[in-house]
């Protein structure tokens, strides 16, 4: 079995999509350390970049080209100042070279040294292909973006099944997870806490799921506080602004953490509340949109969900909610999303959109069902409950930006999400017809009869029935 963490599941990166943008940049850094293992990074005269598939063809809008470049140039996405990415990749147009690795400058035009090639490579749907030109030799590799900033090489890929997991509590389907539970008498979070615990110090889980809970907060608080354009030329107008300052009100506030208190001093009838979900879920998707700092949850496409009902959970269903609450969500949320991962994809390049609104949402269902108070059986029944009713979702991304409808599916994830825990936490599981596991699989079978056109490729549905210039 294939150990996931839940660290895995829930990364910090910069938007706007992980498989486009954060796979490819992870990708490069790859790159760069094995080009430091085989040759000597001082003698490159040239890199070229390949993109193929799904990365190719929509690989503009969701800033592939710009994320192999931020890589090369040996950035993190995790810790770079984002207000210096702009700063970066102006010095590598306008001079057309680049600092490789922040050791060495080479000659490097995007226009020529990134190549877009329309086919796709058998392997994967987002592949790209890294090319090390010295004076009598060259060296390449090539990866896969295989969603949630995952990044395989084949080989890697292969060898991958037959490692066996290392956790107490190893996990393919919703049927062991519910078997260990039966068996220790645990909750989901508990299980999924013990093999957190086998790899990593209690300490780093608790500050390292702090440190998650702390990026998705900043994330919606500077979603609500930004107005403005989003970038990539369909000139969307962000939304989350306008609707926080009409919810709001006058209450005064001066960081995340006493926002948070403040808006649970708020107005809670039901239109309220829709509204609080639906700007907490567009402010992520908004700051995603436009290169800002995010939780890939399991993707950046729907980083917006989880989010959104945590923070609901927090400010509407239970004030009293601590760091104890948030750890067991996150936990609930990233096990099951690795149970998607392993059962069929997080990827809409191979899924279509069902591979990541459709899983956060359930990932979100899970967690929230969890938290307030639903058994191991009926936290399992929200996550199916959640899934079963995006099945079929498809990804057409107008220009290729993760924009539209990408933003404002996140907000209906978000609230089937809620719907979906509270249908679970008032049905007696014994009655679920449906298991978890037979969504997953109901979901694989879908994706791969999914015509490829729907897949984040822009050559189907909205994204050709709806033209630049309507926008």
């Amino acid at each position: 079995m294939e150990c996931i963490s839940v660290f895995d599941m829930l990364k910090i990166g910069v938007g706007p999509s992980s498989s486009h943008t954060l796979g490819p940049w992870r990708a490069a850094e790859r790159f760069l350390k094995e080009l430091r293992k085989e040759k000597s990074i001082d003698l490159i005269n040239r890199i070229q970049v390949d993109l193929y598939g799904s990365l190719s063809l929509t690989g503009k809008g969701h800033a592939t080209d710009l994320a192999v470049m931020l890589g090369l140039s040996g950035a993190d996405p995790e810790y770079i100042p984002v207000e210096s990415i702009d700063v970066i990749i102006s010095a590598i147009k306008n001079k057309h070279e680049i600092f490789l690795g922040n050791e060495i400058i080479i000659p490097f035009n995007p226009e020529t040294d990134i190549i877009f090639n329309r086919n796709f490579l058998p392997f994967h749907a987002n592949g790209l292909t890294f090319t090390a030109f010295f004076e009598n030799d060259s060296y390449s590799l090539t990866y896969y973006s295989i969603g949630g900033g995952f990044v395989v090489t084949e080989d890697e890929n292969n060898r991958n099944e037959e490692i066996k997991c290392a956790f107490p509590y190893p996990i393919d389907k919703a049927s062991e997870l519910l078997a260990y539970c039966e068996q220790e008498n645990k909750s989901i979070s508990e299980i999924v806490y013990a093999n957190e615990c086998s790899m990593r110090s209690e300490e780093f889980v608790h500050s390292e799921l702090m440190r998650i809970w702390d990026t998705m907060l900043e994330c919606m608080y500077i979603g609500c506080h930004t107005e403005g354009i989003l970038p990539g030329g369909l000139n969307v107008r962000r939304r989350a602004y306008d609707m926080h300052k009409n919810l709001i009100g006058v209450l005064p506030y001066e960081d995340p953490y006493s926002w948070l208190q403040i808006i649970r001093q708020t107005e809670v009838k039901f239109r309220q509340i829709l509204k609080w979900v639906s700007c907490f879920a567009l402010a992520v998707n908004e700051v995603n949109a436009s290169l800002g700092r995010v939780v890939t949850a399991p993707t950046n496409g729907s980083a917006g969900v989880i989010p959104a009902v945590l923070m609901y959970y927090m400010v509407i269903e239970n004030h009293e909610a601590n760091e104890k609450q948030i750890k067991q969500f996150l936990m609930v949320a990233g096990e099951i999303g690795s149970i998607f991962k392993k059962g069929a994809t997080i990827s809409a390049a191979m899924g279509g959109c069902q591979a990541e609104i459709g899983v956060s949402s359930a990932m979100a269902a899970a967690a929230l069902c969890e938290v307030m108070g639903g058994t191991p059986e009926q936290v399992l029944m929200a996550a199916e409950i959640a899934m079963e009713h995006h099945l079929g979702l498809t990804c057409d991304p107008i220009g290729g930006l993760v924009q539209v409808p990408c933003i404002e599916r996140n907000t209906m994830g978000a609230i089937k999400a809620i719907n979906a825990a509270e249908l679970a936490l008032e049905t007696d599981a014994k009655n679920a017809k449906v298991p978890l596991d037979k969504v997953v699989n109901t979901m694989w079978e879908t994706a791969k009869d999914m015509n490829s056109k729907y897949k984040e490729t822009s050559e189907g549905g909205l994204a050709v029935g709806v033209n630049l210039t309507d926008c």
